[in-house]
């Protein structure tokens, strides 16, 4: 008989030191079973643009203010008409019934706890609604790969503006899944199934591998395509997966409400810059016109100022969330955020800024 997939069920509060030690804690923590740890973990080719992600931070040093009469930091900020907390958000992940039997559902719930935004992906382990509903109150997004079935984009975006959320995140930089070696090796399929795959057709990704996953995506996305997914749904519609300054102007171009630079977690293609490294070319060019959200390597407060100080409005972080959520259910999520949010606070009052938009007009030295 077919053994379950059983993910963890911890409901607990994560004692963290710092972020990157939560990797070897959920290494120990989750089952080994069908490759499920190296698929999250895990990044494209030999992982030099993943490593990067988190080294590029060292290249850009703050010059501390002094005497600024700062004893305290505010981390409260907004995106268009939602107000948040902080300005870290969750960047969406696949198949988060992987880390914990909650799945999205714990997410959702932890990331309203810490007053942020969660967002759905369509390759959830929880469907669109009870993602929703987990945290009726709190702001959400959802995260499409667009198909090549026009009907299935409508049918999911339908979905998705019947669940309440804020905007649609149009991924543009996964035609097709990276080449990841651990998956190989592992022979990694997807152990549970994918509801908002299974409300449209009788295929639920349960047994397939990540390239039968994509083998269903639209592989030649275009720039009319965004102005495509604001007709079907009516909201802003966010970009991500940009690298280049000029897909930035490109995407404004054609209707673009938010940019977001991401190189994907180094999930994708090896061998790209740190996101880091091209966030202040890409904010410059951008110029204001819409806000900037980042993603890729952060792993500490000081991370997220140096985003902000480089032009991001946001900064959103993936694998940590996901690590949160297997040792601690909702609570871990929160717990994550918050470390990183006590972090942040700390560089901002040492650097003299009380502010996220003191942040965003303080200079970085190279």
């Amino acid at each position: 008989m077919k053994k379950k997939y059983e993910a963890s069920t911890a409901e607990n509060h994560v004692e963290i030191v710092n972020i990157a030690g939560l990797e070897a804690r959920v290494k120990d923590h989750m089952s080994n079973e069908k490759g499920a740890f190296g698929y999250i973990r895990g990044g494209a080719e030999d992982e030099y643009t993943m490593k990067e992600n988190t080294a590029a931070f060292n290249k850009a040093k703050i010059m501390p203010r002094v005497l600024q009469g700062i004893d305290h930091a505010d981390l409260s900020t907004n995106l268009w008409d939602i107000a948040l907390k902080t300005p870290i958000i969750e960047s969406p992940s696949a198949a988060q019934g992987l880390a914990h039997a909650n799945g999205e559902k714990d997410t959702a719930k932890g990331v309203a706890a810490a007053g942020s935004i969660f967002s759905m992906s369509t390759y959830g382990s929880t469907s669109l609604e009870d993602g929703a509903a987990a945290a009726p109150d709190a702001p959400q997004f959802f995260q499409l790969y667009m198909s090549k079935d026009d009907k299935f984009n409508e049918f999911l975006i339908n979905k998705a503006v019947k669940a309440g959320v804020k905007a649609i995140v149009l991924t543009v930089d996964s035609t097709l899944g990276g080449y990841r070696e651990e998956d190989v090796i592992n022979k990694f399929q997807f152990p549970l199934p994918m509801p908002n795959l299974a409300a449209y057709s009788e295929g639920d990704g349960e047994g397939k591998g990540i390239g039968e996953i994509y083998a269903a995506a639209k592989q030649g996305i275009v720039p009319s395509d965004i102005q495509k997914i604001k007709d079907m749904s009516g909201l802003p519609v966010i970009v991500k997966g940009i690298q280049s300054p000029d897909d930035a102007d490109l995407a404004i171009e054609f209707g673009a409400d938010g940019i977001w630079v991401s190189n994907h977690g180094g999930r994708q293609l090896d061998g790209a810059p740190a996101s880091f490294d091209i966030l202040p070319d890409i904010a410059d060019r951008v110029d204001k016109r819409v806000p900037v959200i980042f993603d890729s390597g952060v792993r500490r407060g000081e991370h997220v100022f140096k985003a902000l100080a480089s032009g991001a409005d946001l900064v959103a972080v993936g694998r940590p969330i996901i690590y949160g959520l297997n040792l601690g259910g909702a609570q871990g999520v929160t717990d994550v955020i918050e470390h990183l949010n006590m972090e942040l606070s700390i560089t901002m009052q040492l650097a003299g800024t009380k502010t996220i938009n003191d942040v965003k007009n303080t200079d970085l030295y190279y």
